[in-house]
């Protein structure tokens, strides 16, 4: 699957089947495509054994008597399932229901028995209502017997494309093939689980499409962001100078934090800290420089100097009135700042103060409970349908600011609407002090230029290829050296595309 590459929604898809036809792309000919992606898919990975096709009364049944077919074709034996009476199929799918020349028998839960290998194809991605009936039964069937592969055409039926939520039910995958351009719903919620292996394959669709459609969601990968690299003529103060708000007791987050923006890059870095906690943070490493501070007034003080460019407040801060005053007077300045962990929950109780506080480029960093409590009213999924990419859009929105909502799926959003889609995060990112590092990696790449969307992308998508790279039981120390061979392995570097 392509790393950086645009996820298309379900009603972005059929525009782009629509804009493909309209460019002389026969929808004829789309269908044969894409039964043909999912046939050479079973045939590189299995040996000829018997299949059942379940077909759907739509188009994705169209696509499912293509793979009969063309299955049969090559000598393997299928027997086909259809839900619903064959006259009623129409276009399409009618015209290639026509073209297999076996029987067809309807679906029922007999359609378990005397095959080896399921093919999915009974609804695609735009299902509309829970998956219930005679379908829902098979289904369920199939999901008690995983020793029984299934392949899904397009998604697993059942399976939301737009959000990755289960409608009614959905039996999983171990492969699923689709087409063109992944779907949110691939690689959000339920979707990883009962996609299992995911093909994105080309049917003939001209990417120029992709122009008109304009996507608003991607996949994150270095195809759309570039790392900063420096020049002959760069020193330590065009590289930026970073400035870490340390914590007057958990002073291991901001240590953490500190690390990361030097490792990605920050030319220099000062952790501003209460004075009695300020010799943890010198002793930490010898590259960073400290200043004491005790009041609101000594932040101005210290953001008098215009060369401090990107400032990093949260980590270990302590949640409460001194820190949210401390925010705000970070915020007043309209620098590119990380707000992270307590840095937001102190204005759970006010949270328009924080947005009404932003006036620069910001990125905010919540897991789920930080934003359950700066957005109460977007947390609850029933309310929004469990669309976590609506939900997100809306705090980004309403913020002005970037917000990276954390999780086995990271999402970035912007204020215009866009949205990154992270999921290169391995498991061992669970572990204490990993989002301190997060926070500080986005803080080094503010420090050196990068824009707050583009800086946000680009340290989780390191933060996730550095825990891959990184020893066997993955500390939080170990990130920020990880993540800096991630970037100098050419992660992040000639990436082709355009930057966001």
């Amino acid at each position: 699957m392509e790393q950086g590459g645009s996820l298309l929604t379900v009603g972005e898809m059929t525009r782009a089947d629509a804009l493909a036809v309209e460019a002389g792309v026969p929808s004829l000919r789309l269908m044969e495509a894409a039964g043909f992606a999912v046939a050479r898919a079973i045939r590189h990975r299995w040996s000829p054994r018997r299949v059942t096709v379940l077909c759907g009364p739509g188009n994705n049944g169209g696509d499912g008597f293509v793979i009969a077919r063309l299955l049969r074709a090559a000598g393997w034996p299928v027997t086909v399932r259809l839900l619903g009476a064959r006259e009623h199929l129409t276009e399409d799918a009618a015209v290639n229901a026509a073209r297999w020349h076996g029987p067809v028998a309807p679906l029922d839960l007999s359609a378990l028995h005397g095959a080896d290998l399921f093919v999915d194809a009974l609804f695609g991605a735009g299902l509309s209502r829970p998956v219930d009936g005679v379908a829902g039964s098979v289904l369920d069937a199939l999901s008690a017997h995983p020793e029984r592969p299934v392949v899904a055409v397009d998604v697993p039926s059942g399976l939301d494309g737009d959000t990755g939520r289960i409608r009614g039910t959905a039996a999983r995958a171990a492969l699923t093939v689709t087409f063109f351009r992944p779907k949110p719903g691939h690689v959000l919620g339920h979707g990883p689980r009962v996609c299992g292996d995911l093909v994105v394959t080309d049917i003939g669709i001209p990417p120029t499409v992709l122009d008109m459609i304009g996507p608003a969601a991607a996949l994150n990968g270095p195809a759309l962001w570039s790392l900063p690299r420096p020049g002959p003529g760069d020193h330590k103060y065009t590289r930026g100078h970073a400035v870490v708000f340390g914590g007057p007791v958990m002073t291991g987050a901001g240590r953490l934090a500190a690390r990361a923006a030097r490792r990605l890059g920050a030319g220099l870095l000062t952790v501003a800290a209460a004075p009695e906690a300020l010799p943890l943070y010198a002793q930490d490493a010898p590259g960073v420089l400290c200043r004491a501070l005790q009041t609101p007034e000594n932040v101005g003080a210290l953001l008098d100097d215009a060369r401090l460019n990107a400032l990093l407040i949260g980590p270990g801060a302590g949640r409460g009135p001194h820190t949210a005053a401390r925010v705000l007077s970070v915020l007043e300045r309209g620098r590119p700042t990380v707000l992270d962990a307590d840095a937001l929950t102190s204005f759970a109780d006010d949270p328009g103060a924080l947005y009404d506080a932003i006036t620069g480029p910001a990125v905010m960093t919540p897991h789920d409970g930080e934003f359950r409590a700066l957005f109460p009213d977007l947390a609850d999924e029933d309310t929004h349908t469990g669309d976590r990419l609506a939900r997100v859009r809306m705090a980004a929105r309403r913020a002005g600011a970037v917000v990276l909502l954390k999780g086995p799926r990271t999402l970035i959003a912007a204020p215009d609407g866009q949205v990154i889609v992270n999921a290169n995060a391995p498991a061992t990112l669970a572990t204490a002090g990993s989002g301190d590092v997060l926070a500080g990696a986005i803080l080094g790449l503010l420090a050196q230029g990068l824009p707050a969307r583009a800086a946000a992308a680009a340290a989780s998508w390191l933060h996730g290829a550095g825990a891959r790279l990184g020893p066997p039981g993955l500390l939080a120390e170990d990130l920020p050296e990880a993540m800096a061979r991630a970037a100098a392995e050419g992660t992040g570097e000639g990436a082709a595309g355009t930057a966001v």
